[in-house]
């Protein structure tokens, strides 16, 4: 049986923000989001955001993006338009991916644009259901038990894409193998993802039938 791809496009979200909350004043302060097709990434959007605000000692620490480095990126109502244009209406994903769904959420309301994805993803949901038994799902634990290796900082937006890309396509490789799944869209991923993680192996087993 010939290897099943993602048979759609889904481009992998990745912010790097100032806080935990776009309701408590956190903002964006790096973007990468990369299209992956086929199995593949074939385009990616990638850039620091000035979004006029101080970043804390902590948050430079943690990701290495200092005030200069945001004070001399484009502002956010020029990055933030072509991100959308990007993304377009393809289907969205991201490691815990209501945080930065809500963050683009955020910063859209505020510019008064609009966003069209088509699909929320979410491979943090999708590893709890497909890889049971982890002692940790954050990123790097699920990365390093796949034998994804991070190709640059870890919480820099680019290559933490880039390992949330590897792990989306590998957990649609999963559903391939172990699951006989020929068609795999972004809208079974979602649905997976929302699904009560007792109820998925019936669920996939029905299908396979």
């Amino acid at each position: 049986m010939r290897a099943a791809v993602i048979n759609q496009p889904i481009v992998m979200l990745d912010f790097e923000t100032t806080g935990l909350s776009p309701a408590q004043g956190a903002r964006i302060t790096e973007v990468a989001a990369l299209r992956i097709v086929e199995g593949q990434v074939v385009e990616r959007f990638v850039s620091l955001i000035n979004c006029g605000v101080d970043i804390p000692t902590e948050i430079t620490a943690l990701t290495g993006i200092s005030q200069s480095m945001v004070d001399n990126a484009p502002d956010v109502e020029k990055v933030l338009p072509e991100l959308l244009d990007f993304i377009g209406t393809d289907a969205l994903a991201a490691h815990n991916a209501s945080f930065d769904a809500k963050f683009l959420a955020a910063e859209s309301e505020r510019l008064d644009l609009r966003v069209n994805y088509s699909e929320l993803v979410c491979s943090l949901l999708l590893s709890r259901r497909l890889l049971p038994g982890l002692d940790s799902y954050r990123l790097g634990n699920i990365a390093a038990s796949q034998g994804i290796c991070f190709s640059g900082n870890a919480h820099r937006a680019e290559a933490d894409a880039e390992v949330s890309a590897a792990l989306l396509i590998r957990l649609g490789e999963r559903l391939h193998h172990h699951y006989r799944c020929t068609a795999i869209d972004p809208a079974l991923l979602a649905t997976i993802g929302r699904m009560p993680a007792a109820k998925v192996d019936a669920f996939l087993q029905q299908r396979a039938a």
